[in-house]
């Protein structure tokens, strides 16, 4: 057992539960009340979350190469950089297709990783890691919940009208039967987690199911993607950095995760400059504003991001 990491773990496990718990009651008891969100307030509040989310898939150069030579370090960001590029074009040409694989990607990436979040918890909890059957009952329907149903909620429609007026046909007349599928696979995936004894996980999927149906979709991506996806990724960082896993053994949790987060804070100024760049240079592709071109340059990053993660997360899920 590794108790300053495992305090890492926790205190992202906590902060990402009382978030995640606290959006779900207050939209709840709003819609109770008949009072509704504006969109204005959720565009802002994806924004921030987007900013808040970003740092976190900044520095993957520095937990895959972290002592290469120049040549390869440089290799690793050219290629990098081209996948990203590659990745933008595509879903600004093509829209309705890119948006729809980014769904797909960005499912598997939330749900994949943040089983390999919980994976780790146990590792650094002394415990025996979850088997396979465990992991893809709780990854599948953890991914696919926040990004599928309050994308085919009726509510979604004025939202992806408003950040692009080609997206809000993205699942075309499937939305009833997409909404019954996942539905249907986090019950299964409930189902399994229960009778394995993984407690812990299926608090998190219950936490995860109750957002993705009660918040409005906006606010639901932005505490999803900010308060929970991306903190429990900084937890998992904390352990490949050295300041950061130093000052985690040392029992400074806030210092560790300072450690993980300040090599990362440049891509937010980058990024929203390079959103606002591409809003006023090309307003025939990226003028419906600025969350638009910042989702554009995320979901680019995405791509790249989600290969290099991909090896952390086979070694944490030994599959």
């Amino acid at each position: 057992m590794n108790t300053g990491l495992l305090k890492v773990y926790l205190a992202a496990e906590k902060f990402s539960r009382v978030a995640i718990a606290a959006c779900a009651l207050v939209c709840g008891a709003l819609a109770i009340f008949g009072v509704t969100i504006p969109l204005d307030a959720q565009i802002v509040g994806a924004l921030i979350a987007l900013a808040i989310g970003i740092p976190h898939g900044a520095i993957d150069h520095l937990i895959t190469l972290p002592s290469r030579p120049r040549t390869r370090f440089a290799a690793f960001i050219i290629g990098y950089v081209a996948i990203a590029l590659l990745s933008g074009l595509v879903i600004a040409h093509w829209n309705l297709v890119g948006f729809q694989v980014v769904l797909v990607m960005s499912s598997l990436h939330f749900g994949f990783g943040d089983a390999s979040y919980e994976n780790e918890w146990q590792e650094w909890a002394g415990q025996k890691k979850f088997t396979v059957l465990t992991v893809c009952a709780y990854a599948l329907p953890s991914g696919f919940l926040p990004v599928v149903l309050p994308l085919t909620d009726h509510r979604a429609l004025s939202a992806l009208h408003r950040i692009h007026p080609g997206l809000n046909q993205w699942a075309g007349s499937e939305n009833h039967l997409l909404r019954v599928l996942v539905v249907l696979l986090s019950v299964c995936g409930l189902i399994v987690l229960v009778f394995s004894k993984a407690y812990r996980l299926a608090v998190d999927l219950v936490l995860i199911a109750l957002l993705s149906l009660i918040a409005p979709p906006l606010l639901c991506f932005a505490f999803y993607f900010g308060c929970w996806h991306a903190i429990r990724h900084t937890a998992r960082l904390v352990p490949k950095l050295d300041s950061a896993r130093h000052a985690a053994i040392a029992g400074d949790i806030a210092a560790a995760y300072r450690g993980a987060v300040l090599p990362g804070l440049y891509a937010v100024a980058g990024t929203l400059v390079a959103a606002a760049t591409l809003m006023i240079c090309d307003s025939h592709q990226f003028g419906s504003g600025l969350l638009w071109s910042t989702l554009v340059i995320v979901w680019a990053l995405t791509v790249p991001h989600m290969l290099t993660t991909a090896r952390f997360d086979r070694n944490a899920l030994n599959i």
